[in-house]
């Protein structure tokens, strides 16, 4: 007889619902591993009520920790992790703005963000939208650029995607340095595309998308925050997407 149940939604549910807790795994969704008094300063408490919270994290699987020196780094146990907290972010109601710190947050939120491991935000959607324009990618179900359809989640990776790539893939990703033949042999799926909470539109993910944001990392087209998953789109990486993809 199975001794398996139905999942227990509220254990997880449980710890989201604390806000300290939330804005921990908020800080982490990029997918980097943080050290603890970092993630206690992103959620505005004392370092000893941090690590009450990150133990409860932990032992209810949805943190890993590992010890470097004298620090504990954490991280988010699986991408499944962040793509919850992606999916709660469509549903969730908005804080009220209380400061312009908190506004000027928010914003650079919605510009660009990674997502896991990979772009989001108005810039990772602006990126996509080139992508198809110049034809490295090419939409096969009939949509345009990169509108969620009437059946798309609000804000999840998509089980199933309507691209592939395009004819001009090879050049147009060679511009940008990412080297497809390179991918191609790993075993993460080349191609993956998220709905984008904040755009409501496609971004590309995958290991072409991780790709991607490591390569604009490396060359200094965009600088992370040390605790946030907000990204900053440098003068140089403006100038070379305008120039390689026409982004602006």
């Amino acid at each position: 007889m199975s001794t398996s149940g139905f999942a227990d939604v509220a254990a997880v549910a449980a710890l989201l619902a604390d806000p300290t807790r939330a804005r921990v795994l908020l800080a982490l969704a990029d997918g980097r591993a943080l050290p603890a008094s970092v993630l206690a300063a992103e959620a505005g408490v004392a370092a000893s009520t941090a690590s009450e919270h990150l133990s409860r994290l932990v032992d209810g699987g949805l943190l890993t920790v590992r010890r470097s020196g004298r620090h504990r780094y954490f991280r988010l146990a699986d991408p499944e992790v962040a793509t919850a907290l992606e999916a709660l972010a469509a549903l969730a109601p908005h804080r009220p703005v209380r400061s312009l710190r908190e506004s000027t947050r928010a914003a650079a939120m919605r510009s660009a963000r990674s997502c896991y491991d990979h772009l989001a935000g108005r810039l990772g959607v602006a990126v996509t939208e080139a992508l198809l324009s110049k034809r490295a990618l090419t939409r096969v179900d009939g949509g345009a650029g990169t509108e969620r359809a009437e059946d798309d989640p609000l804000s999840a990776p998509l089980r199933t995607h309507s691209y592939t790539l395009g004819p001009a893939a090879e050049p147009v990703f060679a511009s940008l340095g990412v080297d497809l033949d390179e991918l191609r042999g790993r075993r993460r799926p080349l191609l993956r595309f998220c709905v984008d909470w904040s755009e409501q539109r496609h971004h590309l993910g995958g290991a072409l998308g991780a790709a991607l944001l490591t390569r604009m990392d490396d060359a200094g087209w965009i600088r992370r925050h040390e605790s946030r998953r907000a990204i900053d789109l440098t003068d140089s990486g403006a100038q070379a997407l305008d120039r390689l993809l026409g982004v602006r």
